[in-house]
């Protein structure tokens, strides 16, 4: 009924941190290193805010088909009270489980896959670091 609400409430948030931490970012991205030829290469490590936008990028779209979803069965309307559940006390209450039970689950499997990428990628990019700083 309202699940996808949770993924996008964590979709704001998210988007307002990435946007503050891209601002401090600055240019935290590259660093120079001595390749082999003895020349400086600058090497582009990712940053955080760029790899926060994956997860917003995950959490806007899959809330955005769950919206859709939700629109095409009639449990979401354009007038108030917006939600069909919301109209109805017992439909409130079996509303306000599934966001607790569903999309709060939906919200923190998203996240914990971003978290894997973003484990992933750390490695791959401190690998190719260890690899760089050794031919030199």
């Amino acid at each position: 009924m309202a699940c996808f609400l949770v993924p996008v409430a964590e979709a704001v948030v998210t988007t307002v941190i990435a946007k503050a931490k891209k601002s401090k970012d600055g240019n935290l991205e590259t660093v120079e290193m001595t390749n082999e030829k003895g020349d400086l290469e600058p090497i582009t490590r990712i940053p955080f805010s760029r790899k926060l936008k994956w997860l917003n990028n995950m959490l806007w779209g899959g809330s955005a088909l769950l919206a859709f979803e939700h629109i095409w069965h009639g449990e979401v309307v354009p007038w108030f009270p917006f939600l069909t559940a919301a109209g109805d006390a017992a439909e409130a209450s079996v509303m306000l489980n599934e966001m607790a039970t569903v999309g709060v689950t939906m919200a923190v499997l998203v996240t914990a896959i971003w978290g894997i990428m973003v484990l992933v990628t750390n490695s791959m990019e401190k690998k190719e670091l260890k690899a760089q700083s050794a031919a030199n």
